[in-house]
């Protein structure tokens, strides 16, 4: 089911335990700006899709799950306003070994461009104190996971943005963490790299919590267990892709162009498209459309339903 999660400060259990990240009324501000507001969010052992366009609070809240390390050394840590994140049932901001438990992919991932991609991967998994004896193996293992084994010893300047994406992906995976965030893992890639990056994620295993950020939908649809929408800078709606579908059933019409005109306002244009040589158009819209087909609806148009509220 889909829902607005409310605010708690009581320790949440599963079946099982503890949920494994837990986020209890999160406030985060920037001066007189409220970014984040009282994001309360359990996420479990599951791969998670984070969606909200630009500017949504989706990377404020990762920066704030992601804590001390790495974010801190990369992009700079953002301290709570107010409320509390715990793993695992304790408080991270008291749990010095944290880090230890947290992969990291950044949207803006930083190499030193000199070293071999070998050589980068060995300088990461030293900082995360990954034991000498195992770097070796470590970094072989997640470069060969990605698709770089050819790679080792090409300096990172000579890799494409596409291959460095998937190196900074072998790095989130170092130490085999218990959490990998990914913020906006796909940004300017290409539709292979993109393809690739998804199969890569698929082959993840273990008792873990993975999470996606993104504005693109189909880049976490079918391919995570539940989205997490962030509109405004709250959660509008956690559920699955199927549930979040559900948000536009009977609201998705499709009907050509040239009749746009016969439609009831008010309505969202959602995508534009051709069929046997006709221009058409896919609208969604709370109110009936007798004039136009109804048809099923996609993640897609969930998400929309949700963040514009129809």
């Amino acid at each position: 089911m889909i829902s607005a999660l409310r605010a708690s400060f009581t320790p949440t259990q599963t079946e099982e335990g503890f949920f494994m990240l837990s986020l209890y009324a999160v406030d985060k501000s920037f001066g007189r700006s409220k970014i984040l507001k009282s994001i309360d969010l359990q996420l479990d052992k599951k791969t998670y899709g984070l969606l909200g366009s630009n500017g949504a609070g989706k990377s404020t809240m990762l920066n704030a799950v992601a804590g001390v390390w790495p974010v801190r050394c990369i992009t700079g840590l953002y301290p709570l306003s107010a409320g509390k994140i715990e793993f695992n049932g304790s408080d991270i901001s008291k749990d010095k070994n944290f880090q230890s438990h947290i992969g990291y992919l950044p949207q803006k991932f930083g190499l030193y461009k000199e070293l071999t991609a070998f050589e980068m991967m060995e300088m990461l998994a030293d900082l995360k104190g990954i034991s000498r004896e195992k770097i070796g193996d470590e970094a072989k293992k997640y470069i060969k996971l990605v698709g770089l084994q050819d790679k080792l010893d090409k300096k990172v300047k000579t890799l494409s943005g596409g291959m460095i994406r998937r190196l900074g992906v072998a790095q989130a995976l170092l130490g085999e963490p218990d959490i990998i965030i990914f913020d906006e893992p796909t940004a300017g890639l290409d539709p292979e790299e993109r393809l690739r990056f998804k199969n890569i994620v698929s082959k993840l295993e273990g008792e873990r919590t993975i999470i996606i950020s993104t504005h693109i939908v189909e880049d976490v649809e079918n391919l995570c267990d539940e989205l997490v929408i962030i509109n405004n800078g709250t959660v509008a709606a956690q559920g699955t892709c199927a549930e979040i579908e559900n948000a536009a059933a009977g609201k998705v019409y499709e009907i050509e162009d040239s009749r746009l005109g016969e439609l009831s306002e008010p309505y969202f244009i959602q995508r534009q498209f051709e069929r046997d040589s006709k221009r058409m158009t896919a609208v969604l819209s709370a109110q009936a459309q007798p004039t136009a087909a109804s048809v099923s609806p996609r993640v897609e148009d969930g998400y929309i339903c949700i963040t514009k509220n129809i």
